[in-house]
């Protein structure tokens, strides 16, 4: 073993020494012709990093220009003066060019109308003659992108009106292009903004703006701040100038493309320096490498043996688990793959047993990772002594292992080893003096019955796993063909759920809530309806639960809070009910989503209701409590929804201030002649009234529940009684009926009677 470690080890090191000398070699060869080829492609880099610089200054400065015009174009006084029909020149002159002038320099400035005319024009030496047709002419694209930026600047409201509201929160900044354009054959640099008013603004219709236009000559001071910025030497501003070797250029061209100057400067060579410096080093490196080389050769020899004697470990850690010791993913793919290959030889069955250990997490979090650690040590090494001899234990992650067990004989004999197994994981693990418990849920496929392939196996278990979960933990299931039906079913449910979202197929139903008199619909809850193409209705306790499994529901809830925000304009005065998932909650932004979408339907935070239950609470997540105190400081109101299903609801009454309390179904539903139930319903109408809150009953089927809620002055009803969740449609004329005739309170006759949305 010990020479054939050796001589692999020596045909490893011919393998790499002799092509490192001959490219060695080759490279001392080249490397002359390739230094100097770098050097050119050096200093070409240099010449173009520095036209960047020049770029980047010029840019800088323009934008502080810009920064430096802002006091004068964003001001309510001066927009309102300049789209006079005849402004006051001399208030222009004193509070916009002249006092650019005097402030920042700005030597020359226009004031361009709408309709693209000159209105004003001033120039420090008083002079006429540098405004000329054809500097309008350079202007008028740079003037063109400020109007159509501002234009675009307004968006359209509900109403029809327009609302002055520039992208990204630009209204503080102005809506500005800025340039270079020649002046009797000198380069100025300009500024030009559209002279806008301080506060957002709504109109009837959009106009372009008055354009106000400053400029100040390049060269002279913004010449030399442009050098100090881009730390260049020599730089000089010229109208031509011929390429020749060390001397950079930057073209400046106005709006329209024509070139107005250059800005030249020395430029600086660092291929052709370094090149200079370097040729007496070559020489001397080339010896260095040659030493190099011999060295390498050496220490590769040696290092090939090392590789050589540690493959073997290499190879052990690749293929195994470095905490347990346990084969890995990969490798128990690979022995799975064996052991089910010898078993449809020999004809018989091979059990392969998917194993995750219960609320694993909570030792992390309670006692910490390295706590964990020792769990899975113990674990794995209680699996392999409990399982029959030649089965696999394998760890595929964190705290999920596999099993295979070959030569099952029964059912009811593998139920005996998984017994073992669980036996002994239930045994108390010693962390220092601390007992801790360990339990284990299990899910079994077994070959061939449930699968042929590794893959298909080790799928349908982890489906039987989800089941074992799914029905208590710390117990095991069978594959049965149902198990996977089931998933299939819930993954092609939450696809087509997830289509339903993209293409808007789903629909709002609105339940109204009358007030205590039952004179007057005071709310409507916007409940999630679904029917496909094909007329299938789905019903909410179907998709809702999938939708919670699959994270569509921050999706789905986001679309209904939208929906029930923008229907709510065809029913002035209502307040628009909508419940929120416990997961909507865990989005870091939902607050946010929540206030753009007030925003965007443009309605008041008072006209809608969040309604929460108490699993939205569940392990005191204060970042739900934030979410909600944030919500409620907006003025959106907070309900807690079916009070009293839970365990704790008065503790979270006490937690947090919410607006409305909604009584569980089954407290009205249960009343009708049951003094007990009739009791609690009056306790807890009692408890939110001391609270301050709103009580909502729900569940109303009965004119006996009606009076009953009325005679305790329960402040809203909803349910059957009143009536159906309604399509938008039957909503609104359901309203117009209900608040027609509600001037006799509920007991009216109520003849209409809209199509109910089913679900």
């Amino acid at each position: 073993m010990h020479r054939s470690t050796r001589n692999f080890g020596g045909h490893i090191a011919n393998a790499i020494i002799v092509p490192m000398i001959v490219v060695v070699l080759v490279s001392m060869l080249g490397v002359f012709g390739v230094m100097h080829w770098s050097a050119r492609i050096s200093d070409g880099s240099a010449e173009q990093s520095q036209q960047t610089l020049v770029a980047g200054a010029l840019e800088l400065t323009r934008n502080y220009m810009t920064k430096q015009q802002t006091g004068v174009v964003i001001w309510e006084e001066a927009y309102h003066l300049v789209n006079q029909p005849s402004p006051d020149p001399s208030w222009i002159y004193n509070n916009m060019t002249n006092w650019l002038f005097q402030n920042h320099g700005f030597t020359k400035s226009l004031l361009v109308g709408t309709d693209f005319q000159v209105q004003n024009a001033y120039s420090s030496d008083n002079s006429s003659l540098w405004l000329t047709e054809g500097l309008v002419e350079e202007l008028k694209p740079a003037v063109a992108k400020v109007r159509a930026r501002y234009i675009n600047s307004f968006g359209k409201t509900p109403s029809g009106l327009y609302r002055f509201a520039p992208p990204s929160g630009e209204a503080r900044r102005s809506i500005a292009e800025t340039g270079v354009v020649s002046i009797r054959g000198e380069p100025y640099l300009f500024t030009a903004a559209a002279v806008v008013p301080q506060i957002l603004s709504i109109t009837e219709e959009r106009r372009p703006p008055t354009t106000l236009v400053s400029l100040v000559p390049l060269r002279g001071e913004k010449l030399a701040e442009i050098s100090e910025v881009s730390r260049l030497d020599g730089v000089v501003l010229t109208n031509a100038q011929e390429n020749r070797t060390g001397v950079g250029r930057y073209q400046l061209r106005s709006p329209d493309g024509t070139n107005v100057g250059i800005i030249a400067w020395q430029a600086n060579l660092p291929g052709s320096q370094m090149l200079e410096r370097i040729n007496p080093f070559l020489a001397i490196a080339a010896i260095m490498i040659s030493i190099l080389v011999i060295a390498v050769t050496v220490f590769t020899r040696q290092m090939t043996k090392r590789l050589a004697r540690s493959e073997k470990m290499a190879t052990h850690a690749a293929r195994h688990d470095a905490l347990s010791g346990l084969p890995n993913r990969s490798r128990f793919h690979a022995l799975l793959s064996d052991v089910l290959e010898n078993g449809f030889t020999s004809g018989t069955n091979t059990a392969v047993v998917y194993i995750d250990l219960d609320h694993f997490k909570d030792i992390n979090d309670t006692l910490g990772h390295s706590a964990g650690d020792k769990v899975i040590v113990a674990v794995a090494q209680r699996l392999k002594r409990v399982v029959p001899e030649g089965s696999i234990v394998a760890r595929i992650s964190g705290d999920e292992f596999t099993m295979v067990i070959k030569n099952c004989e029964s059912d009811e004999w593998l139920e005996y080893i998984l017994d073992q197994v669980q036996d002994e994981i239930g045994r108390p693990v010693m962390i220092g003096s601390r007992e801790l418990f360990a339990s284990l849920s299990m899910g079994v496929a077994i070959a061939p019955r449930d699968g042929s392939s590794p893959d298909e196996l080790l799928r349908r278990a982890d489906i039987a796993l989800y089941d074992a979960k799914a029905n208590g933990r710390s117990r095991r299931s069978f594959f049965e063909q149902h198990m996977e039906h089931n998933v299939q079913s819930k993954d092609r449910l939450s696809r087509d759920l997830r289509l339903a979202l993209k293409n808007d197929m789903l629909e709002l139903a609105y339940q109204p809530q009358s007030d205590t008199d039952a004179r007057r619909i005071v709310s409507v809850e916007a409940l999630a309806r679904w029917t496909k193409e094909d007329g299938t209705v789905v019903s909410p306790s179907q998709f809702i639960p999938v939708a919670e499994e699959t994270g569509l529901i921050n999706d789905l809830g986001i679309w209904v809070l939208n929906k029930a925000c923008a229907r709510a304009h065809d029913w002035p005065g209502i307040i628009v009910s909508v419940n929120v998932s416990p997961n909507q909650f865990k989005h870091p932004r939902f607050v946010e989503k929540v206030m753009a979408i007030l925003a965007a339907n443009n309605l008041p935070p008072q006209r809608l209701e969040i309604e929460v239950t108490e699993t939205v609470f569940a392990g005191r997540n204060d970042s739900v409590l934030k979410a909600l105190r944030r919500l409620k400081n907006l003025g959106v109101k907070v309900a807690l929804d079916d009070f009293g299903s839970g365990y704790s609801s008065l503790s979270y009454l006490r937690r947090f201030p919410f607006d409305t309390l909604k009584i569980d179904r089954d407290f009205v539903s249960d009343m009708n002649g049951n003094p007990e139930a009739e009791a609690i319903l009056v306790s807890i109408i009692q408890l939110g009234k001391a609270l301050g809150m709103t009580i909502v009953a729900e569940g109303i089927e009965t004119i006996e529940q009606m009076r009953f809620l009325q005679a305790h002055d329960c402040h809203r009803m909803q349910g059957y009684f009143i009536s159906r969740p309604l399509s938008a449609t039957d909503m609104s004329t359901f309203l117009d009926a209900f608040h027609g005739a509600g001037s006799t309170g509920f007991g009216l006759d109520l003849s209409y009677q809209p199509r109910a949305v089913e679900g």
